[in-house]
């Protein structure tokens, strides 16, 4: 019987800047938040940042002055605006769809890593019909605890009975390799996210690639390597950009 390339391995996927762009969602929703308590973005300021880091982390450094009344104010906003106006409002990277149902064709396991509250992270794979190519989503809690990749990446191993040998994570910022490497997991950087090649080169990403089309073969890759080496992640970063981002 052939064996499938996947066969029992776990890929572990980021959501905002991995599977869907939702940039204008959420920086829409952020600058909302702002007015709300009386400070007016920059209009000069690059925020792109914001997309990743835990909602409490972002809200705190952006306000000036910052109280926690205040930033309790502005997540308040925040919360509201981006679930009536931006949560359903992100598309797919062009080619995403297309990369699950291969992954889990040649017979990977999907679960969802991602800093986004679950609440809202479930519908918008929903919306997207994607939801049932997950064996399992987790996500931040409703009050945006439990946010910390390493930690939320450490609970799903647990929970899941990853084997960090036949398993990779996919991301687009630093916060992604860093959870992954906590957990003794190797990491893939995307280039069409947020985080940007810089950041992920100096995150420690094993590979870094600039499509969903060479994503599957890093994939591919990472998880040979990771059955290699018993899951031990540390390689050099490398840079295995095979294409231009396609959208």
């Amino acid at each position: 019987m052939l064996t499938r390339p996947l066969d029992g391995a776990s890929i572990l996927l980021d959501l905002d800047g991995t599977l869907i762009n939702s940039q204008k969602a959420i920086l829409d929703s952020l600058f909302h938040s702002m007015r709300a308590v009386g400070q007016e973005p920059d209009p000069q300021g690059d925020y792109r940042w914001v997309i990743g880091p835990p909602l409490h982390d972002v809200v705190g450094a952006i306000l000036d002055p910052f109280t926690p009344e205040r930033a309790e104010s502005a997540i308040t906003a925040y919360r509201a605006h981006y679930a009536t106006l931006g949560m359903l409002a992100s598309p797919l990277f062009e080619g995403i769809e297309a990369l699950l149902d291969r992954l889990r064709a040649q017979g990977a396991k999907l679960y969802l890593a991602t800093s986004k509250p679950l609440h809202m992270a479930r519908p918008i794979l929903a919306a997207h019909g994607l939801l049932d190519r997950f064996a399992a989503t987790y996500g931040a809690r409703p009050d945006d605890s439990g946010a910390e990749k390493p930690e939320l990446i450490g609970e799903l191993i647990a929970r899941e009975g990853v084997d960090p040998a036949r398993a990779v994570m996919v991301g687009d910022r630093r916060f992604d390799i860093s959870g992954a490497h906590a957990n003794r997991l190797r990491a893939i950087g995307v280039l069409w996210g947020f985080g940007g090649l810089d950041e992920l080169e100096q995150a420690g990403a094993e590979a870094i690639v600039a499509d969903p089309e060479a994503l599957y073969d890093a994939i591919v890759e990472q998880i040979s390597a990771a059955a290699r080496h018993d899951g031990r992640h540390g390689t050099p970063a490398r840079q295995t950009t095979l294409s231009q981002p396609s959208g």
